[in-house]
């Protein structure tokens, strides 16, 4: 590796050009890589929910559907929004009053059903359908047209509203992401570091490196908006320690060979290169079990981090050191002393009284393990995005208006017997929290042969080999009142046609729960399996990966506490995902700490002094490495208005300061006390008693 790193730093200016270069195809990359908004478009393709909506896009040509609420507008000009709306691309169909009566047919004349469907008080509704799939491009341009005709009167509800505004405070926030993560680490470098320049260095690399990673995302055609915005961040948290690896190294390099800079940059970036492997492999794990979920949004987020962080340890060993070197005269000339001085008091004082923080991690152990099993978690996606957005606003004059929340379709036999679909839809209507159903039948009449069923009407509700069915509920979607009213329409239906399905939001999001609650312990149980391996491997221990995970499965447990004292409830992504995220980016610190004890207890010093030496040698490391992490997400927790990110980052930056301070405290007294233990179980702790 000496060799290569010799060549890189030769061929410095060489590497400059090559990754400026490279940043042209990168940025093609992203641009022609679709950012998907769409969370429940994730399920897996085996549920029935998604098997619906497949068949809806196919048979009858749409996916997608908007509640819209008008009030206080007169009967013919809510007619000609209609006839506005149904002019929109994409638009396939509108559903309202005129559609099963005459306009000059006065309300109280129609129908019960009918009339709660489409009025209450001076309040209308219409059903507006699209022709794609809630999330598609184009279900979004038809709902921002309708938004642009319409007026403060006009209210448009549904998922793909939801979806629509997701889209747009996402692409108004991102560009901040990056730029107060990068400003915030570059504060906490100046405070550890000796340059004013060289942090700049560090960030522009990584800048560099994250490019890379998001144009090269063209190849997987699509990522979710999370992956986007937590990506680039969590990149520039977990890769600044390599950054560091290389300066430190360089710095000790330079000594050794004073008269060549070159050399002793080669020599850096070979020592560098071993380090980083090891310390990136377990960050890598951590982000590649959650390739192991069944949501798919894990895939795609532990994919794209995980070819992040690969990214990262290139550009590191070639990319930095290649600027390094040719801004080397300016470095020097821009140094400083370092804002924190040695931390070696008070790392004196941890390991002298590591029993005091034995005794506060056994007395926090129960109630962080209690908090974090019954933390409180939310599935609704609309609960993610601040009430003021107009998809939240119209879902409340939804309920308001017309006390519903949400439609369930059901999706039947078009041969059914018609005695059973009117017994079957009668069932549904006795379920608890159902409105009100509209089907073929009652929008005009059970009575009318098929040849006189308008065309409008027919192809709405009728294709080839399915008729379909609006259920009106009043409870909202991810709640147990309405997961309990599927699973009964459900078994209603069931009953009738036993291919019949039950679709839409409310069963999709029921689905969400129930994939996520089983992808929450498998993802959990792969990392820390995957983790622990790769600890004996480089150990070669038993007990020392024991230690270790236990160490930052207490953080992750202390971390995912807080909100259940805090009577805060967090969005259902949050739960799979921190979890692994902090044990794969935090577990380096507890690494790092552990080679160097390890080392000095295999040079003949005894416990206490190992300990004490390693705690020295590592605790500045530690600091910055979390400080860092830190930095990169606190800023985007506190800026960001969608839940789904500010939530992530929130605990992110937090379980940061909270492995940092465990890893440090904790750590060195497991060290103390199982000495013996490791020593027994482990090769190369060969030192005294």
């Amino acid at each position: 590796m000496v060799k290569v790193g010799k060549w890189i730093a030769k061929h410095k200016y060489l590497i400059i050009l090559i990754s400026i270069l490279l940043m042209i195809p990168s940025v093609i990359g992203m641009a022609k890589t679709r950012v998907n908004y769409d969370i429940l478009s994730y399920l897996p393709d085996t549920l029935e929910t998604i098997k619906g909506q497949d068949i809806m896009v196919d048979e009858y040509g749409m996916g997608a559907f908007s509640m819209v609420v008008v009030e206080n507008m007169e009967l013919k000009d809510v007619q000609k929004l209609e006839d506005a709306y149904s002019e929109i691309d994409h638009v396939k169909d509108v559903l309202w009053y005129d559609d099963v009566a005459d306009l000059s047919l006065p309300v109280e004349m129609i129908p019960k059903d009918l009339r709660e469907a489409f009025f209450k008080g001076d309040a209308t509704m219409m059903l507006v359908l699209f022709d794609n799939t809630t999330s598609s491009d184009e279900a979004m341009e038809a709902l921002t047209e309708m938004r642009k005709i319409s007026n403060d009167q006009c209210f448009l509800s549904g998922m793909t509203g939801i979806v629509t505004d997701i889209k747009n405070l996402a692409l108004s926030e991102m560009p901040a992401y990056v730029v107060i993560a990068a400003i915030l680490c570059f504060i906490v470098l100046q405070l550890f570091t000796d340059s004013f320049l060289v942090p700049l260095f560090f960030l522009l690399s990584i800048g560099i490196s994250i490019l890379y990673n998001m144009g090269t995302n063209v190849f997987l055609g699509e990522i979710s908006y999370i992956t986007q915005a937590l990506v680039a961040v969590l990149q520039l948290g977990v890769t600044m320690d390599y950054s560091i690896f290389l300066l430190s190294s360089y710095e000790e390099n330079k000594e050794r060979f004073p008269d060549d800079r070159e050399r002793a940059m080669g020599h850096a970036i070979a020592n560098t290169f071993k380090s980083i492997v090891g310390s990136s492999v377990t960050t890598i794990a951590g982000f590649a079990a959650l390739c192991f979920m069944t949501f798919a949004l894990g895939r795609d987020l532990g994919i794209v981090s995980a070819k992040g962080v690969v990214i990262g340890v290139i550009c590191c060993v070639t990319v930095l050191p290649a600027m390094i070197l040719i801004f080397d005269k300016s470095i020097e000339k821009t140094k400083h002393k370092p804002l924190i001085k040695s931390m070696d008091r008070l790392s004196g004082f941890i390991t002298k009284h590591y029993k005091i923080w034995l005794v506060i991690f056994l007395v926090l152990l129960a109630p962080a393990i209690y908090g974090n099993s019954n933390t409180k978690i939310y599935y609704n996606i609309a609960k993610s995005l601040p009430s003021t957005l107009e998809s939240n606003v119209a879902n409340e004059k939804l309920e308001e208006d017309f006390d519903m929340s949400v439609l369930h379709m059901v999706m039947m036999d078009k041969n059914m017997d018609a005695k059973d679909k009117r017994d079957m839809l009668n069932a549904i209507d006795e379920v608890d929290g159902v409105k009100w159903t509209i089907s073929l039948n009652s929008l005009v009449g059970a009575t009318i042969p098929d040849s006189m069923i308008p065309k409008d009407i027919k192809s709405m509700l009728q294709s080839d080999n399915w008729e379909l069915a609006f259920v009106c509920s009043k409870y909202q979607s991810a709640t147990e009142e309405v997961n309990s009213q599927i699973a009964q329409i459900n078994d209603i239906v069931k009953g009738y046609d036993e291919n019949a399905m039950v679709i839409g939001e409310a069963p999709m999001m029921k689905d969400l729960e129930d994939v996520t609650n089983i992808d929450l312990q498998s993802v959990n149980t792969v990392s820390m399996a995957a983790i622990f391996i790769i600890i004996m491997i480089i150990f070669k221990s038993i007990s020392l990966p024991i230690i270790l995970v236990a160490v930052i499965e207490f953080a992750i447990a202390v971390n995912m506490a807080v909100p259940f004292y805090q009577n805060i409830s967090l969005p259902f992504v949050a739960s799979i995902v921190v979890g692994t995220i902090q044990l794969g980016a935090t577990v380096d610190y507890a690494i790092l700490m552990t080679s160097r004890y390890q080392k000095e207890r295999s040079r003949g010093k005894n416990k206490k002094e190992a300990v004490s030496a390693a705690h020295k040698a590592s605790l500045e490391s530690i600091i910055t490495s979390g400080l860092s992490f830190f930095a990169a997400t606190f800023g985007v927790s506190a800026y960001s208005k969608v839940d789904m990110i500010g939530s992530i980052c929130t605990l992110l930056s937090r379980g940061a300061l909270i492995s940092v301070v465990v890893v440090a405290l904790v750590l060195p007294a497991m060290f103390l006390i199982f000495d013996k233990v490791i020593c027994k179980t482990s090769i190369n702790f060969l030192g005294k008693k």
